[in-house]
């Protein structure tokens, strides 16, 4: 996949605020990603983003 550090990606399940879309912070073997609902970061394995993306803005 090629996800680049400010990319937005949907993800298939939403974040406890409701929403769906994340900014990509950090890439490497983990992603730093934003919330763009609350602004909440998580860090998160590369296997996992790239299992449940639906779409890269």
């Amino acid at each position: 996949m090629d996800i680049k550090v400010g990319n937005i990606i949907k993800l298939k399940k939403q974040h406890p605020c409701g929403n769906y879309e994340w900014e990509v912070l950090r890439v490497g073997a983990d992603f730093r990603l934003k919330c763009m609902g609350c602004g909440h970061q998580i860090m998160v394995p590369r296997k996992n983003v790239e299992k449940n993306i639906r779409g890269i803005r």
